[in-house]
């Protein structure tokens, strides 16, 4: 017999440290625009009116960069495979909801003729061949 996983809403302590993720300028993406200046500088951050509101853009060359924490996008490596402990449902829901509208949003942006690029936090360890990648997409 299997049992179901156990509901647990959200304590006050949890919700205020969730209200203290940052969802811009986290230190993922400072490394990333560290990594683009010497590149390409110039560009812009959190571009509202396209759709995922994507970190980083250059217009002129219609490419939007993503840069997405492995765990909170469902991310195929140890971080965003591992499952939290409590309230697992929501969990798995919530991650899913985010790498569906993830794809959304490069649908949208193809569909606008617009390039994407999605880098992963834990792709960061190689800076070399997310230099190369960039490198790629920008020329």
């Amino acid at each position: 017999m299997t049992r179901k996983p156990r509901v647990i809403k959200p304590s006050a302590q949890r919700s205020a440290i969730m209200r203290a993720i940052k969802s811009r300028d986290t230190g993922p993406e400072r490394r990333l625009r560290k990594l683009l200046w010497p590149i390409a500088p110039f560009y812009r951050l959190q571009a509202r009116d396209l759709p995922g509101t994507p970190d980083v853009v250059y217009r002129p060359r219609g490419l939007a960069i993503f840069m997405h924490g492995c765990f909170w996008h469902g991310h195929d490596c140890a971080r965003g495979r591992r499952q939290p402990k409590t309230n697992v449902e929501f969990w798995r829901g919530k991650i899913a909801r985010n790498a569906r509208r993830d794809a959304e949003a490069v649908e949208e942006l193809r569909a606008m003729g617009w390039r994407a690029l999605t880098i992963f936090e834990c792709e960061l360890a190689d800076e070399a061949k997310v230099r190369r990648r960039l490198k790629r997409a920008l020329a």
